[in-house]
This record gives C-alpha cells, structure tokens and sequence, in this order.
C-alpha cells in the first residue's frame, strides 16, 4: 500500500506510488492552493459582478454568503461519510483508496506537504461542484444569474477550511475559539476519528451529535 522513504531517498514521509512522476502530485505547498482559489474565486466573482446589471447585493454578495453557508455541512459531510468511509469487508483496492485519499493524513498528520487537497484532486472535485450549482440552481429553479457568486463563496469556504486545517497543525492560533477549534481537531486525530469532524467549525458535529 505504502512505503517510506528513508531519509537519504526524500523527505521521509510515506510514499504512496513508485512513480516518482505520480508521488510529486500528493504533495503541495498551501500558498499554491491559496493563489490557486483565490485567482478561482475571483473570476466567479468579477464574473457575477459583470453579469449584476448593477444590482451586487442580489446578485452577487448575497449568492456569495449563501455559498459560503452551504460549504460547512459539506465539509462536514464529506470528511464523515466520504474521507472517513468504513465498508464492512473492503477489497484491497479499496483500502487503498481510502488510504490514499485520507488514511495518509492519519498516518502522517504533521507531514506539512499533505495538509492541503493537491489541486490534482481538488480542482476535479470543484468542477463537480460548480456543474452541480450550474444544473440545480441554473437549470432547475432558472437562477442562472446567482451562480457565480454562489459558487465563489462556496469556494470561500473550502478555501478557509484548507487553510484552516494546514493552520491548525502548524501554527499556534491566538484567541479562545482558535484554541478550541485546535483542541478539536486534535481530539479527531489522537482520541477518536469516529467523531469531531468539523474543521473550520464545530457546528454540524453539535447538531448530529458527534462531538
């Protein structure tokens, strides 16, 4: 499944693939993330603004808000029932799979190059995304107008949670909420992963009661 690298061969993290070309893909530094969506979330933006007809506050900042709401049962939901899947008997491959897409972070939760999504998988996944919102907002209820601004704050809040999460293993955050979201996460980590989900906030582990 895995193998690590000894210290003369790379930086001794664990090596998920034996092409050197495919290894290079699950390692990213967050500033490239943080350029990357920003310069995303900017065009939807300009794009939303442009297609305002003057009118920003329907348009744009309230579609954006919006968006930015839907993200946090998302990345709750997604971190519970996706990265953290449990089938009963899993093949192989699938165990490989899970492993690949977050047992990793598990196993190495400091290895700081592996705290952010590679945009290798992220930026399929936010297409996904962005075709879900075009068809279900624009297509069905015919709002094709909010759709940028929606999906630029959606891509807000992914965004702050990505950021948040490198943050939260690297950095000593000032302020109480800081202290506890950190205290949280840790707890995911070190006391149980069947519980305390919640990245950039701990809201949704509160109303499904996972705390």
């Amino acid at each position: 499944m895995s193998e690590k690298l000894s210290p003369e061969n790379g930086t001794g993290s664990i090596r998920l693939f034996k092409s050197d070309f495919l290894e290079f893909f699950t390692h990213i530094n967050p500033l490239v993330v943080l350029a990357l969506f920003s310069a995303i979330i900017a065009y939807f933006l300009v794009w939303g603004i442009r297609e305002s007809q003057g009118d920003f506050v329907v348009r744009v900042l309230f579609p954006w808000i919006l968006g930015l709401m839907i993200w946090t049962p998302t990345e709750y939901l997604l971190h519970r029932f996706v990265f953290h899947y449990s089938p009963k008997n899993p093949s192989e491959k699938m165990k490989r799979l899970l492993f690949l897409m977050h047992g990793v972070h598990h196993a190495e939760p400091r290895e700081k190059s592996r705290l952010v999504m590679p945009p290798v998988v992220s930026l399929p996944l936010a297409a996904v995304f962005y075709l879900l919102f075009n068809y279900l907002v624009g297509n069905l209820l015919r709002l094709t107008f909010i759709v940028p601004g929606l999906f630029a704050g959606f891509m807000t809040g992914y965004l702050i949670y990505d950021m948040t999460h490198y943050a939260l293993h690297h950095f000593s955050l000032s302020g109480e909420y800081f202290r506890k979201l950190r205290q949280h996460h840790m707890e995911h980590h070190f006391k149980s992963h069947n519980a305390k989900y919640g990245v950039s906030s701990w809201i949704w582990d509160k109303v499904f009661h996972t705390m």
